[in-house]
């Protein structure tokens, strides 16, 4: 599923993933594990911007280990749900699609880890605009626990 396009060590990756902590502890610790590995290796990250379940995870870990984070928050969540406070950048957009459309103008790859229907239909979009040439950027799976077996 992936493309073989190399990224280059300073160009951003956007990780899809769920707000909600996974099935498994191998979700939290698979979040926090790639968060770490982007700021180790120079690359900022570009996710949703939440402050909760794996985002917190991955966003946390990219933080700590000295890395830039940027998050994308749509301001129809504001009510449901806060943004990440420690960010190197937080854009708030409009709208849910606003948030898809900024994260991938923003990312030179795009990375999925387990989430719910929201980072599906994250990875779908993004897939389906590969599909028809709106983009050429490599798009990955983190495949924890099988969690993306069905789909492969």
């Amino acid at each position: 599923m992936a493309n073989q396009r190399k990224v280059s060590s300073s160009g951003p990756i956007c990780v899809f993933c769920g707000s909600g902590r996974g099935r498994s502890p191998a979700c939290a610790a698979s979040a926090a594990k790639l968060g770490g590995l982007l700021a180790e290796r120079g690359i900022t990250l570009v996710y949703g911007g939440g402050s909760f379940g794996l985002m917190r995870e991955l966003a946390d870990a990219a933080l700590a280990a000295g890395g830039r984070v940027v998050g994308v928050f749509p301001r129809v969540l504001q009510n449901l749900a806060a943004p990440h406070k420690r960010l190197t950048k937080l854009y708030v957009v409009g709208s849910m699609h606003e948030r898809k459309a900024l994260m991938t103008d923003l990312a030179e790859a795009f990375v999925a880890l387990p989430g719910g229907f929201g980072t599906l239909e994250e990875l779908c979009e993004i897939l389906t605009w590969a599909q028809l040439g709106v983009h050429r950027k490599p798009i990955g799976l983190l495949n924890v626990d099988r969690y993306y077996d069905s789909l492969r």
